[in-house]
């Protein structure tokens, strides 16, 4: 990801994770942020209204990849918050460890 998260640009992600989840039964999740120059209030809303129709259980892991402090104490939170999911942050030249962290049960 880099850039501004527009509305169209969740849209797509979450239209693309709920058909992983009908056919999978749950996901993981891996994003690597470039570069973050913030998000559309109308990409949470999606967001939002996503999490409250579809809930999160259906997720297992997060794995992020970023080079921004800030960034990972946000995922250190939310980890707090989402305690059903699984969530970690790597440097950006750690994505083999990001993926083995996925692939493990």
């Amino acid at each position: 990801m880099s850039g501004k998260i527009t509305e169209s640009d969740m849209n797509l992600v979450l239209i693309h994770a709920k058909q992983k989840i009908e056919s999978y039964g749950s996901i993981v999740v891996f994003e690597k942020i470039n570069s973050f120059e913030g998000v559309e209030v109308a990409a949470i809303v999606e967001e939002f209204k996503y999490i409250f129709k579809a809930g999160m259980s259906n997720i297992a892991k997060v794995a992020i990849l970023t080079d921004k402090k800030w960034i990972e104490h946000i995922v250190n939170i939310e980890d707090k918050i989402f305690n059903q999911i699984e969530m970690k942050c790597f440097p950006i030249e750690e994505q083999l460890a990001a993926v083995q962290f996925l692939k493990s049960p």
